[in-house]
């Protein structure tokens, strides 16, 4: 096992060097010898988390690791571009969820994006492309004509049915996952214009019609998730953070993953950290970063997943790659990491795309 590179992983009141070493071996401690990490052995892999956690492995140079990661999606692709929504312990042999989740599968972009920009290395994304491509396919195989993308297909065995309705979380992070596909495409010359405008037309959903999305918003992802998956920027950013902050901030502790339940959790609370460090407000995240500090196990690195405060009680008792991969993300960010700050901030990303419906 390598050394990981913390330099830009430090930051007073959340990680030291040796912290940010110790949680970057403890996501690599889960990591099977074909690439597969799943939230932790013994549990489940799913394609997001699975990609979330091979990110935060190239924000500590483990480029290595991070790569076999991403050959294990592309050696497991289903044929028409799908991954299924859990493989156990990342048995590709062995999938408990066979139904298709749209956001699950274009998130392979996102990190295929990254880690190019992490390393410049050319052929990973010659080799990853046609993995993407059938990916990006097969997800916008889902988009509704009102933009927005059905949130799933069911099993084959159920009759494989599309599901419409749209999650507003989700189809965040596909207009996300759009974005980093279209750059991969710029980078290798092979324009998709198709993508270009159905990213425009998802982008005008999420703006300005909530309707077509279900109702989730006790769920603080759909809070938050608007201005990391970059469709709503500037004022509109800010206004929609202020809206809901004292809804779903806990001061000291996190962010709740859904109100009015007494739980925070590590991920959402990340997750936001990073969302602030989009809209330029560093010292919010910082904060939010800090306030987490109660969920990590000084014996592994590791974070656990959430915190009941009115019972005093960690719960779920588990400590997911996700949730570390996550908290090193939004530190990398804060950190100036190249190649985050251009996924997240969006530098590096196709700007000005325009809807394709209204």
């Amino acid at each position: 096992m390598t050394t990981p590179r913390t330099d830009h992983l430090v930051l007073p009141g959340v990680l030291t060097a040796e912290q940010a070493a110790q949680t970057v071996r403890g996501i690599l401690a889960g990591q099977r010898d074909d690439g597969a990490i799943p939230w932790f052995r013994g549990h489940h892999l799913d394609p997001w988390d699975h990609v979330e956690a091979a990110m935060a492995l190239d924000t500590a140079g483990e480029h290595e690791a991070a790569a076999r990661a991403y050959d294990w999606l592309a050696r497991h692709q289903n044929p028409d571009g799908s991954w299924y929504a859990a493989y156990e312990d990342g048995d590709f042999e062995r999938p408990t969820d066979l139904g298709v989740e749209s956001n699950f599968c274009a998130y392979v972009a996102v990190g295929v994006w990254h880690h190019h920009l992490a390393t410049g290395d050319d052929a990973f994304l010659d080799r990853m492309w046609p993995t993407v491509v059938a990916a990006m396919e097969c997800v916008l195989e889902l988009q509704q004509p009102g933009g927005e993308i059905g949130w799933k297909r069911e099993p084959v065995a159920d009759g494989g049915a599309v599901v419409t309705d749209a999650l507003l979380t989700g189809s965040c992070s596909i207009h996300q996952a759009l974005r980093c596909a279209l750059a991969i495409a710029e980078a290798r010359e092979e324009p998709q214009p198709d993508w270009e405008l159905a990213a425009g037309a998802l982008g005008h959903a999420i703006r300005e019609h909530p309707e077509r999305f279900l109702d989730k918003d006790r769920y603080s992802m759909d809070w938050y998730y608007p201005v990391l998956g970059g469709a709503v920027t500037g004022a509109a950013a800010k206004s929609r953070i202020e809206e809901g902050w004292d809804r779903f901030v806990v001061p000291d502790l996190g962010v709740r993953c859904v109100v009015p339940n007494p739980w925070v959790t590590g991920g959402e609370s990340a997750e936001l950290a990073l969302a602030l460090w989009v809209m330029g407000e560093s010292d919010r995240a910082l904060e939010i970063l800090k306030s987490i500090g109660h969920l990590r196990d000084a014996a592994t690195g590791l974070y656990w997943t959430g915190y009941v405060f009115e019972d005093a009680a960690i719960w779920p008792r588990e400590q997911t790659a996700w949730t570390a991969g996550a908290l090193l993300l939004a530190v990398a960010a804060l950190g100036g990491h190249e190649a985050t700050c251009a996924v997240f901030g969006a530098d590096r990303l196709p700007a000005g795309l325009e809807p394709g419906c209204c």
